[in-house]
């Protein structure tokens, strides 16, 4: 018996070891070709196939895993158990964002704020007020949804002050964009982020918003003025878009502002004061009281997110008499976009697993440390040559963080080293948008503008706003990192 028990944890050790050794000795060469193919497989399948993303990162995933010699089974096993547990978080998050964001919208509080800003802000500060609409909108919309809401406002506060449509469209789309790098919920930030185990998105989301605001100020309202100079064309007389449709029923009433607001910024209030209650009493991670547990359940981003949507459809629907049975309706419909998003993400996660198991995160971990380069600026990179070459800021965020994830390990970041990384990744991931990008496209049609002054004004507005974030995050690493 003595003997059994004894033998049985050195057997287990014994298959442990030989796990881990089976990884560290796959060919070092034969690996690094593997991932190099498997990142070209995904990029020549996305932008010259216009594969779906989703099947793209699947067959970049088994093309990496297999060509390493980590094994045809290992491989699957690695990809399914990485979508999954991707698949239980993110696909939560991105599907209760998606139906708050939706219920903000159908309820008339997104047309409440921009109303009650715009009507409070003189002629010189609106590039300002546009800029804080936009960030404030792009909390909890995905950014196509908020300049589809937002071009109509922004066409039209151009056409009262009679002002260069760029004064006003620029400080808009740097709101919205920047929002969309930075901050969780959003679909690129939720990726990096659960591509890490150390990852705090209430401590991610504090310093997003914190970082966002130099960023939105330059690339917005300060860039617009070198904008319009550009491409000083005034808002067309008519356009593609329309203004948002007002609810029809008889008893309805528009929510008050402050409500408006408290239901947007709802998910970040929760999670910024549990975050910094944790960062405070740290020991309350391990505490079973019910205090300690009750902070940890409201830390917890689905939660955070769930209690959210149901404040929001609650208190707007008594405050607005809307139907709701059209605003569980509305709600329901917007799972349906969000769907294939769900899907890539997950496969995101599964390309991280297949990634980490087949030890190339060992790798380049080898790299950072010997060449003494910051990994922000190396996440950075990444993301902006995955952005360049895909066109998706989703798979850049995704792709990124699935190969820096072991680094990040390695070097023992801690959480506000982690919240810096993911918000560097962000940050590539939004460099340079041009013809691969479907927010070009979205830009340039809304605004009537040609392929030339979409260039010389969103694309370059983008790089501006990639790069300046990255010169933010550094900054800000000096004394945190």
């Amino acid at each position: 018996m003595n003997f059994l028990s004894q033998s049985l944890p050195q057997a287990s050790s014994a298959l442990v070891l030989a796990e881990e050794t089976a990884k560290v000795h796959l060919n070092s060469t034969q690996l690094l070709i593997s991932i190099v193919v498997g990142v070209a497989v995904l990029i020549a399948l996305v932008s010259f196939t216009k594969i779906h993303p989703f099947i793209a990162i699947t067959i970049a995933s088994l093309t990496a895993g297999i060509g390493s010699g980590y094994g045809l089974m290992n491989t699957v096993e690695g990809f399914s158990s990485g979508f999954g547990s991707t698949a239980a978080s993110v696909g939560m998050l991105v599907g209760f964002g998606a139906m708050l964001g939706k219920v903000l919208m159908d309820t008339g509080a997104t047309g409440v704020l921009v109303d009650t800003l715009l009507a409070k802000t003189p002629d010189k500060f609106l590039p300002w007020t546009l800029a804080l609409i936009g960030a404030l909108l792009g909390l909890p919309l995905f950014f196509d949804v908020g300049v589809i809401i937002l071009v109509p406002v922004v066409v039209m506060v151009a056409r009262k002050a009679k002002i260069p449509l760029m004064r006003v469209a620029i400080p808009t789309l740097a709101g919205v964009s920047t929002m969309q790098a930075l901050v969780p919920p959003h679909p690129g930030p939720v990726a990096a982020l659960s591509s890490f185990e150390n990852g705090n998105m209430g401590l991610t989301m504090g310093i997003g918003v914190l970082i966002a605001i130099p960023v939105v100020a330059v690339a917005g309202p300060l860039f617009a003025r070198v904008c319009e100079k550009w491409v000083p064309k005034m808002a067309p007389e008519e356009g593609a878009v329309t203004q948002a449709e007002v609810p029809t029923d008889p008893d309805y009433r528009r929510p008050s502002f402050g409500l408006s607001l408290l239901c947007i910024i709802m998910p970040a209030i929760l999670l910024l004061i549990t975050s910094a209650i944790e960062i405070i009493n740290p020991g309350i991670k391990e505490a079973k009281d019910l205090g300690s547990q009750l902070v940890q359940f409201l830390n917890n981003p689905e939660v955070a997110l769930l209690l959210s949507l149901l404040f929001a459809m609650i208190s707007l629907f008594v405050a607005t008499h809307y139907s709701w049975t059209r605003l569980n309706d509305a709600a329901a419909k917007s799972l349906g976009p969000v769907c294939g998003i769900i899907l890539i993400l997950s496969a995101g996660g599964g390309f991280k697993t297949v990634l980490i198991d087949t030890g190339v995160g060992d790798m380049i971990t080898q790299f950072v440390q010997s060449s003494h380069i910051s990994i922000l600026l190396v996440g950075w990179l990444i993301a902006a040559f995955v952005r360049v070459s895909t066109g998706s800021s989703t798979v850049a965020s995704i792709a990124t963080g699935g190969v820096l994830a072991p680094v990040a390990q390695a070097l023992q970041l801690s959480p506000v080293g982690v919240a810096l990384l993911v918000l560097a990744i962000g940050a590539g991931s939004v460099f340079l948008s041009h013809v691969n990008d479907a927010g070009l496209w979205l830009v340039k049609e809304f605004f009537g503008l040609t392929l030339k002054e979409t260039f010389m004004t969103w694309s370059v507005m983008e790089c501006l706003l990639s790069v300046w974030a990255l010169v933010v995050i550094m900054l800000v690493s000096i004394p945190l990192m």
